[in-house]
């Protein structure tokens, strides 16, 4: 082998090394980027989710309280407006 074969051999196997070790490191840059974002939309949506359910029930127990409240207005008003009967 010449000279110069040897080095387009030598060339050629540390351009692939150089290739294969930028490849990974590109691919954990790229599978870290991909799983924090995907972190992150997945807290949000529970997040929302959560908050949705929260205040439905927050709302549910509030329209009950205030129906309980209403009604108990409402029938002590008519019991004590009730005409004396004759």
């Amino acid at each position: 082998m010449t000279d110069r074969q040897t080095d387009r051999q030598t060339d050629r196997q540390t351009d692939r090394q150089t290739d294969r070790q930028t490849d990974r490191q590109t691919d954990r840059q790229t599978d870290r980027q991909t799983d924090r974002q995907t972190d992150r939309q997945t807290d949000r949506q529970t997040d929302r989710q959560t908050d949705r359910q929260t205040d439905r029930q927050t709302d549910r127990q509030t329209d009950r309280q205030t129906d309980r409240q209403t009604d108990r207005q409402t029938d002590r008003q008519y019991k004590n407006n009730i005409p004396p009967i004759i």
